[in-house]
Order: C-alpha cells, then structure tokens, then sequence
C-alpha cells in the first residue's frame, strides 16, 4: 500500500466513520480532515478534530504504520509539534512530540474493494489504467475534468513563460520572440530555434524590420548557415549583409551542427522555418502588441499565415535549386504555434496583468482551434474519447502524460471515480 493512498482516503473521508476511536479508547469526530499538504511539513494542516469531550485545531500526519513517524524522524522535528492526531493504517506503536507528549493515534478502517481497484489500476499493463472502466463515467465528470485540465496545461505552459520574463525583466515583447522561436522549431528543433532568438535580441532585428534581406542575413547568419565559402548571388549576398551586422552587434552566432534534418520533410526543414520566421518579423512589427489587441482567431491567423522570400520558392537548402513551390505556413502549423505560443501568452499577460476577458479569450481561442491529430489522440477516440477542439485535445495530452503514464489515479477525477464506484 502506498502512503498516498491513506491520504485520499482521508481527504475524501471515505473510511468507515461509525465510532471512531483512537488507540487508546478515545471518542474521535472529525470536524475538518484539514488542507493536503504537498510540501514538507504535516500532511494535512489547519484540522479540526475533537477528541472526547476536547476539540482540537491542528495538523494530522498520515502514516501506513504509526512507527514511521520515527523512521520520518518526526519525533526530532519540532515543526511535527502541532499534530493533533495522527492517522494510520496499522498501529505498531505509540508516538510523541519533542517534549516527550503522546500524539493520539487513529487506526482507519474502510472498505477493502478500494484498495483493490486502486492497486489493480497502479498494476495495469493496459494504455491507461482505467481503459476497462472508462466507459462507465458519467460523461459530465469527464467533461468537467477535462475544462479543468486545459487550464492545468495553461497553467504549466505558464511556467515557461514566467521563467522568460523574469529573465528577460519583464520585457514582455522579448519573452513572446523567443517563445515564438522555440515553437517555429516545433519538436525538432525547438532548443536550437530558441538558442538563435537569445542570440539575437529583438532589438537588432527592429532596426532592421524595413529590409527582409538584412532580417534573414541577421537570423541564417547567427543560425550557422552562412560560413560555406563558396555559394550562389543570395547565398553571398547574405553573407555580405551578416559580416557587416555581426561586427556592428558583436554577434556569435550558435553551432550549425545543432539543427536537424534527418526524419524532417523539407518543408519542415530548419532553413525554411527560419525563412519563414523571417518573413513573420519583416510583415508584424510590434507582433506581440498586436496579439494582445486581436479578439477573434482569424485575425492571428492572419498574421501568421505567412510565406518566405522568393529565394525559397526553388529551394529547400542554400545552393540547391529544387522544383518550384510555395513555402508558407500551412493551417496545422498555424494552429499548433497559436495552441503553443499565443494562447499561453494571452493567459499570463491577462492573469499577470488582471484582464480576465483576456485570459478568457486564451479559453476561448482553443476552444475554436480543431482537434491536433497525433498518436495520443487517436489511442484516446479508440477508448471512447474523442476531442472535438485543441481545448480538449490539449486537455487529452495533458491527461495521458501527467496522469495516466504516472498512474496518478488517486487525483484524477475519473481515476477517483472509477476507484470509489468500481
């Protein structure tokens, strides 16, 4: 039995509550079981629990074995002082605060089949441990989960954007360049993408914002990509341009080595996206302003659907003629920059800044992107759950990754059912 598990059962009171007794004989009524503690200290805080005729206010540690507040070393630690009870599975002996006071013990009792769904699902070979008992939740409790789990994932991906911020001091433009930049790499190369927008702060590129040339010879040269010594009239012509840029910004540009081509389309080559990140930044000047300021999707849409310079068209590569093609943003990419950059921005800028009809819109705007189409999403639709828009299918991921895959069932709304009911 895991330690967690007596925490839930005390959380949600689901042991058998008829004459509760402690150890040593006492009447026991819990008024409050407390708030669940995640950090050091007890386990549950600010209980209330009367004892006898005595009510107490304090903090409850939860223990399989009542010996384990030794082997925590509990009994040295004065921050334990103010634990009014302490509950446990089994009692194997009596404890005490730092002052030699006995802690009064309650040993739990509840219903065995709990115990059982819960280790039957924590033993699960299935894609999720519930895969069998899926399909009997009320389709309520999964959806309600689900609105809560897309703003657990917004809530994550602010994590990110937090940490920029605090980097870049505050700078909210700087810390939408470089998120935007990591996710123009999407998976492949998101660190390298990121590695050239810090840089290569936004700044030099404003200077530049007139002339698409000096923009794409600023990123393909910190890129890595403009050292060849031979190369075409563009190929050289950029070179010209970032010679002069890099010595007028003291530049040093990142390892060419650390963009990847292999198992990538050429449409999804480095070279195009950073092409097209090019061509993003020459056509928005003031982007992140303008993000702000859109109130429906398709005006940021709009703004990213955009191509690259006509250098592209014929080609994949610099020195490599190819058939000739349109090199712009497709929908999916579209959407996938929005779900990953925009939409997490929108939600701290109006979280941080107390705009709840902005951090609505963030809500909002997911709800009208489509569905990603990933591997995830299709096991899920085979287990009876499909996702009609990015903001259940963020909500899906987000499921399978944090709590399925850690058979983190015990805070799972549907894990929880699912125990309780079967």
């Amino acid at each position: 039995m895991k330690e967690e598990f007596l925490h839930y059962i005390w959380k949600y009171k689901l042991y058998k509550s008829g004459n509760l007794k402690t150890i040593s004989g006492q009447k026991v009524e819990i008024i409050k079981p407390g708030i669940h503690n995640f950090d050091s200290g007890p386990d549950f805080f600010n209980a209330k629990i009367k004892i006898d005729k005595t009510v107490w206010s304090g903090n409850v540690e939860v223990h399989i074995n009542s010996s384990d507040w030794y082997s925590h070393n509990h009994h040295i630690n004065k921050a334990f002082d103010n634990v009014v009870l302490q509950v446990v599975y089994n009692h194997d002996k009596e404890v005490f605060r730092t002052n030699g006071e006995l802690i009064q013990t309650l040993e739990l009792k509840f219903d065995n089949r709990l115990l059982n769904t819960y280790e039957n699902l924590l033993q699960s070979k299935l894609w999720i441990p519930c895969e069998k008992e899926i399909s009997k939740v009320d389709k309520f409790i999964v959806d309600q989960w689900i609105v809560k789990l897309a703003f657990e994932r917004l809530e994550e991906k602010s994590n990110r954007i937090n940490d920029l911020l605090q980097q870049f001091n505050n700078n909210w433009e700087t810390a939408f360049y470089i998120q935007l930049a990591h996710n123009f790499g999407f998976k492949l190369n998101g660190e390298p993408f990121e590695l050239l927008a810090k840089s290569l702060p936004l700044s030099y590129l404003a200077k530049h914002k007139n002339s698409l040339l000096q923009i794409e010879a600023l990123l393909f040269g910190q890129a890595g990509f403009l050292n060849d010594p031979d190369g075409d009239d563009y190929y050289k012509s950029l070179q010209k341009e970032y010679q002069f840029l890099k010595s007028k910004f003291n530049l040093k540009p990142i390892e060419k080595h650390l963009w990847k081509f292999l198992r990538s389309r050429p449409g999804n080559f480095p070279t195009i996206r950073i092409a097209q990140f090019a061509m993003l930044i020459f056509k928005s000047s003031a982007l992140f302003s303008k993000i702000i300021e859109s109130k429906n999707i398709d005006e940021i849409k709009d703004l990213l659907l955009i191509e690259t310079s006509e250098y592209w068209i014929n080609h994949y590569l610099f020195n490599k003629e190819s058939v000739k093609k349109t090199k712009s943003l497709g929908e999916s990419a579209v959407d996938i920059l929005i779900i990953n950059s925009i939409i997490p921005f929108l939600f701290v800028y109006g979280k941080q800044t107390g705009n709840e009809v902005i951090k609505q819109r963030a809500l909002d705007f997911l709800e009208k992107i489509k569905s990603e189409k990933n591997s995830i999403l299709e096991s899920w639709k085979q287990v009876g759950i499909s996702s009609d828009n990015a903001l259940s299918s963020q909500a899906l991921i987000h499921l399978k990754n944090k709590y399925c895959d850690n058979k983190n069932c015990l805070n799972c709304q549907i894990g929880s059912h699912v125990i309780i009911n079967y």
